[in-house]
């Protein structure tokens, strides 16, 4: 038996270890809680442009001696799912789902490679800038009742594609790939932005002008060929999101944009390993397998996976105890009443981290509630002194312990873009080139690598100089949005508010927290409420590019530029007027180096470097501050490092393929195996 004393001190050596290691890629929401099930767009290299040697889905692992036939697992209700379209959808709690009812041209294993699915075989020419793609013969799309009304062939994928780049079916949601990437893409969503809404939505998926312009080519039925604007040696991977699945034309042929974009479980088709049977909003959903499923003959799967919704983990730690869920991710307190002493404690596993690299963003346009534009906060959300005393200053350490208390330091973040998307041609890790211009600290195994208190307090006077000039009163309220009736999410922003009093001082900012009844999107984010939000991105593919390409400007596309900076409002025609000028001169410098880093396609080392020096750029002038990383404690029936494990894509830890289970529980040894076999 481990007793809690060895337990605790091999977990803080194995965090030392991590640590130092990480010196050598759809948005997720942090709802102030690093132990709310956090799940929102992996390491591999883009260099590879051909899949004569890759393998089916399959993965290897050991076979459990008590494996689990119907799984039951759950989400908190501020991850419920709001839409069943997988090409609308840019949220995790909706495509962590759905990648479960519709498969891909490809797919990712438990060690972050690709793998066949729907293509069996795919290759690019030499300078990658035409893709084919072999698909199999045997995929069938079924209703929910498991019955066949399909086959799927090539021109799936070419519904699909018409369906994402018509700006008057799917907004511009997901266009920002295929329109960066392929040609004629951005052409073609041009043309339909700039048409009559209800004649641009009345196309047909097959209609002349996209099959004359965008780079998509059926060969035969089961042979695709996608035809680049330049390089993109990557490309393989962008077909694990969401922008590159395909669509039933029968099915988007029945029925006008706007009621598709209204399907449900019970009105879309499946063509992926399990059929939604049940949807009780807030409540549960039940996946049962997929009986026609292409995938049976080489993958496994569930007969059936409950998840279930909860308020918090706390509901999930208790629903644990009762055996009525087969995993919990442990809230601080309740990982300290484990290792006081229960039966659970030999059970204690530390997860595999989470794909997300999560931020904490300024809001530069902030209205109040009765809309008027929040003169004092923009000010200062505006001014870059007082963004990087936050920078240097704010100490997170208390908060990372919310959601990894045995080894809070694994959790610390530097970086925007995730660690362990790709690596340079001599195996450095593109965040290693991050580093080396942030003149970051070592690790100490005591203090956040990045703070520098007497740095973040000749800030901290130079903001009060500059915006005490400005009219700005003081402390300075951030105003930050949880959800309603959420205790583990209202304890976490606590802990926030705690770290940014002892950092900063309350006479400087203080935290104000709200709340939101049922959508952070319709309640807080689309009235411009936060001051500040806290967001994870997961890559969509395995470049840069999609890290630093959501916060570039004059961009719809650039999702947290768009949507939680709002820093394009600052841009365009109908510019509103700045609160600092230089904030908008950066953002426009930093843009610049991002497109013009994007322009290097015949140099990957190149290409990496240039990302670098623009990420270097955004934190050395505070556009973003750096959170944490989810690497949390649990108790699991599953084990972690059987499944899909990619650092892009939507393929994940809630791809229920594939997966090793025990219906006795995993222990802290068991997973100290795993974790070792997959190093």
């Amino acid at each position: 038996m481990i007793t809690r004393r060895d337990f605790l001190k091999t977990a803080a050596i194995g965090g030392t270890g991590l640590a130092a290691m990480g010196l050598v890629g759809c948005s997720s929401s942090d709802s102030s809680s690093s132990t709310t099930e956090s799940t929102s767009s992996e390491s591999s290299s883009t260099e590879s442009t051909s899949s004569e040697s890759s393998s089916s889905e399959e993965t290897t692992t050991s076979a459990s001696t008590n494996p689990i036939t119907d799984y039951v697992d759950y989400q908190t209700t501020a991850n419920e799912m709001e839409e069943f379209v997988i090409h609308h959808s840019q949220q995790a709690k909706d495509l962590q789902v759905l990648v479960n009812m519709i498969s891909s041209l490809v797919a990712s294993d438990s060690n972050g490679n690709l793998v066949s699915s729907i293509a069996e075989t795919w290759e690019a020419n030499d300078d990658a800038t035409v893709w084919t793609f072999h698909l199999r013969d045997d995929v069938t799309w079924v209703d929910v009742n498991g019955n066949e009304m399909a086959q799927l062939t090539a021109w799936d994928f070419v519904a699909g594609l018409e369906w994402v780049l018509n700006a008057a079916k799917n907004g511009a949601a997901n266009v920002s790939m295929p329109e960066e990437m392929l040609e004629g893409a951005e052409e073609y969503y041009n043309l339909t932005a700039e048409m009559d809404t209800t004649e641009a939505a009345a196309l047909a998926w097959n209609n002349d002008t996209f099959l004359d312009t965008v780079g998509i080519t059926v060969e035969d039925d089961y042979t695709l060929v996608y035809t680049m604007k330049a390089s993109k040696p990557y490309f393989d991977t962008v077909c694990t999101y969401a922008c590159m699945f395909p669509i039933a034309p029968d099915l988007v042929s029945s029925m006008t944009a706007e009621e598709y974009l209204a399907i449900g479980n019970t009105t879309m088709w499946y063509c992926g390993p399990y059929i939604m049977t049940e949807y009780i909003q807030g409540n549960e959903k039940i996946l049962e397998a997929n009986s026609s499923w292409f995938g049976l003959d080489t993958n496994t799967t569930f007969n059936s996976v409950t998840i279930k919704m909860v308020d918090s983990a706390d509901v999930a730690w208790t629903l644990y105890q009762a055996g009525e869920i087969d995993r919990c991710t442990l809230s601080e307190s309740i990982l300290a009443t484990i290792t006081e002493g229960t039966e659970y404690y030999d059970y204690l596993c530390e997860s595999r981290p989470a794909k997300y690299s999560y931020q904490f963003y300024f809001n530069y346009h902030r209205h109040d509630d009765d809309g008027n534009p929040d003169d004092n906060w923009n000010k200062a959300a505006a001014n870059e002194a007082f963004r990087l005393s936050w920078y240097y200053g704010l100490d997170l350490i208390n908060y990372y312990k919310r959601t990894n208390a045995v080894n809070p330091l694994k959790c610390e973040n530097n970086f925007f873009t995730m660690k362990g998307l790709v690596s340079t041609s001599d195996g450095k890790d593109y965040t290693d080139l991050v580093a080396e211009g942030l003149d970051l600290k070592d690790y100490d195994g005591e203090n956040m690598r990045r703070l520098n208190p007497e740095l973040a307090e000749q800030y901290k006077e130079e903001a009060i100089e500059e915006l005490t000039a400005q009219g700005v009163t003081f402390p300075v309220e951030i105003n930050y949005f949880i959800p309603a009736g959420n205790q583990t999410s209202l304890d976490s922003a606590n802990v926030l508010a705690d770290c940014f009093s002892a950092s900063l001082g309350d006479d400087y900012v203080t935290l104000n927290i709200g709340t939101y009844v049922s959508s952070m999107n319709q309640e807080v984010r689309n009235l411009k409420r936060g001051g500040m939000y806290g967001s994870g991105w997961g890559a969509d593919y395995g470049d840069p590019v999609n890290f630093l390409s959501q916060y570039v400007v004059e961009s719809d596309n650039a999702y947290y530029s768009e949507y939680y900076t709002l820093i394009n409002d600052f841009y365009g025609e109908d510019a509103a007027e700045p609160y600092n000028q230089e904030l908008i001169d950066t953002f426009s410098e930093f843009s610049e180096m991002v497109w013009e880093a994007d322009a290097i396609s015949d140099d990957l080392d190149a290409r990496y470097q240039g990302f670098a020096e623009a990420e270097i750029f955004m934190l050395k002038h505070g556009l973003t501050i750096p959170s944490y990383y989810d690497i949390t404690w649990q108790l699991t029936k599953s084990n972690d490092y059987s499944k899909a494990n990619s650092l892009y894509g939507i393929y994940g830890n809630y791809y229920y393929v594939n997966w090793e289970t025990n219906t006795d529980g995993y222990t802290t040894a068991d997973y100290a195996e795993f974790e070792a076999a997959a190093n």
